[in-house]
């Protein structure tokens, strides 16, 4: 209901709550103690209910003032000052390179898939403003090489909860070995970033995203309005974003960062981002405490859509895990499949589960339990079966209107939602059929 009121409406949020009022009705109906008023109550519940987790309620602090800290970078000159010193100095001076620095610097800070969006979103806005490229185009880069790029490296909270979810099978050398394993065989991360790297060096896009470059619609103009200041202005705050993230995650995760607590982290590292900031333009002629607050309520202000539907999107998931649909789509999948479709079909699987979702970490929790008793079983390579369900994961959460890691993205690079999803839709599935094909062909030489 919710994929196609969106695609009639163009309205996501509504989109939302009539979804979470369905699956409410439905769970009512099924216990025979359905009516209008309960289900309304129930829905209205679920939404409240999100904040009873504290990691929800980071996300979503997080969410809201990563706003404040992106107005007052903005607003400062710092980002103008640091596009012409990348120009200047050569290292950005072409729309190529403005790409390729988008990308490695999402490839670089992969301790957290929202954190490498984020950082990379930062640094890349005025890039692509300078030589006039379409957000749209920003956003795919930054989706392309967060959550990919994150399941390939593993040093961080991904590798960590795989090797949670995993500790409980007895498997050939061990999970850790197993992980390490899929990286190879983890056929859509490999793809996507691929085809990222060919747009990032060559230009060349297609469907949606050619006609989004040639009316370059893109969001927050203030950028090209700010006059250029100083490069510390954008600089120290990100580096404070970046280096606290870090510093927290291992502090979280009591000296170990894979082990860390991710919303938490990027929370306290945002709330000092935003302290270097608001201290840095304090001190400078035309700054005073009363328009830096203003201008934090401001970028507060423009994120509010994108935060109503990371709220509603985690309220979503939780009434689809009561109502069951993750587990009812993968018990679709029947134990008398030939071998040689039984990768394949856990990919597809798992990228129904995320779509449907808006959630990978969540499909990995439902699919792991279901494709690791098979390697057992039936005698088939676990490392195979385990990246099929990873990469099918990643595929779903970046088709899904309804996923956070997509919202971030749009927040990220300043494009609207839904032209993000449609833009980024023909890529990813380009790259999963790709990765669908070389799964039964993987199948051919490993079962």
């Amino acid at each position: 209901m919710a994929i196609l009121f969106v695609l009639w409406k163009k309205d996501v949020i509504a989109a939302l709550v009539l979804a979470i009022v369905a699956s409410e009705g439905l769970q009512l109906f099924a216990q025979g103690h359905f009516s209008l008023w309960s289900t309304g109550a129930g829905a209205a519940d679920r939404v409240v209910a999100v904040f009873n987790s504290g990691g929800n309620a980071q996300l979503l602090m997080f969410s809201i003032l990563i706003g404040a800290f992106l107005a007052l970078v903005r607003e400062s000159g710092g980002v103008a000052a640091t596009v012409q010193w990348l120009v200047g100095k050569g290292l950005a001076k072409t729309a190529r390179r403005a790409r390729l620095i988008t990308m490695l610097t999402g490839v670089a800070v992969f301790v957290e898939s929202n954190l490498s969006v984020l950082t990379a979103g930062i640094l890349a806005r005025g890039l692509f403003d300078k030589f006039k490229m379409s957000r749209a185009q920003l956003a795919y880069l930054l989706d392309s090489t967060s959550a990919p790029i994150c399941i390939l490296i593993l040093l961080n909270a991904w590798g960590a909860y795989i090797l949670g979810l995993l500790s409980d099978y007895q498997l050939p050398g061990g999970a850790v070995k197993v992980l390490w394993g899929t990286v190879p065989l983890n056929f859509y991360a490999l793809v996507t970033v691929g085809i990222a790297f060919y747009v990032a060096w060559t230009g060349k896009v297609f469907g949606p995203m050619k006609a989004s470059e040639r009316r370059l619609e893109q969001g927050l103009e203030g950028l090209r309005t700010v006059p250029a200041t100083k490069v510390r202005y954008m600089l120290l705050p990100l580096v404070t974003l970046v280096g606290g993230m870090a510093t927290f995650m291992v502090l979280s995760g009591g000296g170990d960062i894979t082990q860390g607590n991710g919303s938490q982290s990027m929370l306290y590292a945002t709330l000092c981002g935003m302290l270097v900031a608001y201290t840095l333009m304090l001190f400078e002629p035309g700054f005073d405490h009363k328009r830096l607050v203003g201008l934090c309520f401001e970028g507060m202000g423009e994120l509010l859509p994108l935060v109503a539907i990371v709220l509603l999107s985690i309220a979503l998931g939780a009434s689809l895990k009561v109502l069951g649909t993750g587990h009812y789509i993968a018990g679709l999948v029947g134990s008398y499949l030939p071998l040689l479709l039984v990768a394949p079909v856990l990919f597809l699987t798992g990228s129904v589960i995320s779509f449907t979702t808006g959630t990978s970490w969540g499909t990995f929790a439902i699919l792991i339990p279901l494709g690791m008793p098979l390697t057992q079983s039936l005698g088939l390579p676990p490392q195979l079966l385990l990246a099929a369900i990873l990469g099918g994961g990643i595929f779903g959460d970046h088709c899904s209107p309804i996923s956070d890691t997509t919202a971030v993205s749009s927040i990220a690079s300043g494009c609207d939602l839904l032209e993000h999803v449609r833009t980024q839709l023909p890529y990813a599935l380009v790259a999963g059929g790709i990765s669908l094909v070389l799964y039964f062909v993987a199948g051919l030489f490993m079962i």
